[in-house]
């Protein structure tokens, strides 16, 4: 057959199949334009999830017949002023979104300038432009797309379901009103409403957490940190979560470059990596991050729908992310998020849990009569069993005396305090040399619960720590500054520890000797199968060496030799200071326990432990005493 053009109306359709994916890419599309136009307010409405109606309504600049002519033309635009495709300022630059969508759908623009005395309307279907005529309309442009994918069936089958579209206008919405504050934006689908933003106030940063809490919600806006940083010309600013607030998928990391929504693969692997030392490998963290560089350094125009970008020194912007996140999430501190205390308090009571039609299960504390509500008079009736527990209980017996465990022997450095012999007198011992309970985050240590868990009294509440979890984390953080400064002190063994492995997993810790010895373990082969360990990090104590050995052999086996252990210190430190952690089942004294909580005070992330689990829960009087009624 011979060659020849396409028709216009044939070559807009197939445009559309690029830009215009489903109704949500239309929606994309217009406010888009809307935002460039200057608009402060967009109200968008759509019926059977775009399907058949999609109205867009702002307040911006407006247009005259003659630019409404030239609108819904191909690649006719007002936004590259130079013709340069390097040098792009706004959302939308090639032109092609109106012409696209105006050829599958019926179009209808309506546009009045600002300071003109009338509006005028022009309608597109199916591709066929018709006359701009006189209409009526306030300042601003309305946009309503009837009937989409109306001239093109076959797309209509690849559509899914009404609820569905309209959940991704939604979404698509909520990441472009996240980039600009500033703008009012309501939306509303088959008469209900479902979104009502207005306008932030206030500096761009606060005005970003402002609408960030509306839209991820307010434990996000409770729990985030900011980050600013600058690097040869390139900024990033925003809020991440800490890392105890994190979700199992990414669905709320939210990425922007120059104000434009964004999903690059080059961005999320730098957050991966800031959050590595935080999370385990199946959660992720809540953030909003804002990216701003001169246009001639990234190109937007490397995707139909401008969804991804392409920078021009990707070694800058990833080191800029990754340095910025972990020093924002170094100055939360010992932060842990509010949503630990919270989910804490969810599962004391006893009516929380699945909504099931089974009744609820028997608790072992009198909190109230269960026919009451939380609302009304405390019953004095006893739950079944506890009579008899209660009688059990007190019935005299005398348990045998278990003479308390060891000092730690340097495993917490500086505490060389010996247990008492029987419990300590806690209130005259921290009358005298506890400070103010107000003078620290974390409190003063009031006692030790089944030898695991720490609970301190602050001015506002309580705290409960998980001494393992806890301890791990400050090992951890010691052994990363140890190696910062040259390298992780050893201790030799008196005595040398031989463990015994399968020839594979002996043969992997001893081609890593070298990079074992700077992380303070020495090994040596010693036949066949046999590891033999001289030296070990002084930071881990007097830990179990042969579990220790096992497990790092385990560890090298899944991280492979692609990588340095250096490049995967996390997995390695953080399985030496599990081994060198204060183990759960350890008593420890009054001054161990408050040396402990001043440490984690002192030490950056001590707020979760290696693994991505919270150190410690916060649970504020007030909640405590709602949880019992009192409020």
């Amino acid at each position: 057959m011979p060659i020849r053009m396409l028709p216009d109306t044939l070559v807009n359709r197939i445009a559309a199949g690029e830009v215009i994916e489903r109704p949500a890419a239309a929606v994309k599309e217009l406010v888009e334009n809307a935002i460039d136009a200057g608009a402060t307010r967009i109200d968008v409405v759509v019926r059977d999830g775009g399907k058949s109606l999609i109205t867009i309504t702002d307040d911006g600049c407006g247009m005259g017949p003659e630019e409404l002519a030239l609108a819904v033309e191909r690649h006719a635009t007002s936004k590259l002023p130079s013709d340069d495709l390097l040098d792009i300022r706004s959302l939308g630059f090639r032109g092609e979104a109106l012409p696209s969508i105006g050829a599958v759908s019926r179009l209808t623009l309506t546009s009045r300038p600002r300071g003109a005395d009338s509006a005028w309307a022009l309608t597109v279907d199916a591709g066929l432009k018709g006359t701009p005529q006189p209409a009526a309309l306030a300042q601003g442009t309305r946009v309503e797309v009837r009937d989409l994918f109306a001239a093109v069936p076959a797309r209509l089958k690849f559509l899914k379901a009404a609820r569905t579209e309209f959940d991704h206008i939604g979404d698509c919405i909520e990441r472009l009103a996240m980039a600009h504050p500033g703008v009012a934006f309501t939306l509303d689908g088959d008469g209900r409403s479902a979104l009502r933003l207005s306008a932030a106030q206030g500096d761009l940063l606060d005005a970003r957490l402002t609408r960030l809490g509306a839209l991820m919600g307010r434990d996000f806006q409770d729990n985030a940190v900011p980050v600013q940083a600058a690097r040869e010309g390139v900024t990033l600013a925003g809020w991440i979560g800490l890392p105890t607030l994190h979700r199992p998928t990414a669905r709320h990391q939210h990425l922007f470059v120059n104000g434009r929504p964004v999903r690059d693969k080059l961005m999320v692997g730098a957050v991966r990596a800031a959050y590595a030392d935080f999370l385990p490998r199946d959660r992720h963290p809540m953030l909003a991050l804002f990216l701003d560089l001169d246009p001639q350094e990234v190109d937007v125009n490397v995707h139909p729908a401008k969804a991804e970008v392409r920078f021009r020194d990707q070694g800058l912007v990833r080191g800029l992310i990754v340095g910025a996140l972990k020093h924002a999430l170094a100055e939360a501190g010992h932060r842990a998020s509010t949503t630990v205390g919270l989910a804490t308090l969810g599962a004391l009571r006893p009516d929380a849990g699945p909504e099931t039609d089974a009744p609820p299960p028997q608790s072992p504390l009198p909190y109230r009569n269960p026919a009451q509500s939380w609302g009304g008079s405390y019953g004095s009736s006893v739950p079944r069993g506890l009579a008899d527990r209660a009688t059990a209980f007190q019935a005299p017996h005398q348990a045998p005396h278990q003479a308390p465990l060891p000092p730690l022997q340097g495993r917490l450095a500086g505490w060389q305090v010996a247990p008492a012999a029987r419990p300590p007198d806690y209130t005259a011992q921290q009358a005298a040399t506890a400070p103010p309970l107000d003078s620290h985050p974390l409190g003063a240590a009031r006692a030790q619960v089944h030898n695991t868990y720490i609970v301190a009294q602050t001015a506002e509440g309580i705290v409960i720590v998980d001494q393992h979890a806890a301890h791990e984390r400050l090992v951890y953080e010691r052994m990363k500054a140890a190696l910062l400064d040259g390298g992780v002190k050893r201790q030799a063994l008196l005595i040398p520890e031989l463990v015994e492995l399968d020839e594979p997993s002996a043969n992997r810790l001893l081609g890593r000797a070298a990079e074992l010895a700077e992380l303070g373990l020495a090994v040596e082969g010693f036949g066949p199968g046999c590891v033999l360990v001289r030296e070990v990090p002084a930071l881990l104590g007097q830990s179990d060496v042969k579990s220790l050995v096992r497990d790092l052999a385990e560890e090298l086996a899944e991280l492979g030799d692609a990588l340095s252990l250096k490049e995967r210190l996390e997995e390695v430190c953080g399985t030496m200071a599990c081994h060198g952690s204060v183990r759960a089942g350890r008593s420890l004294s009054v001054e161990e326990m408050n040396a402990l909580l001043r440490q984690m005070e002192a030490t950056p992330h001590s707020g979760q432990c290696n693994h991505g689990r919270p150190t410690y829960v916060e649970l504020k009087l007030s909640d405590i005493e709602r949880l019992f009624g009192r409020r």
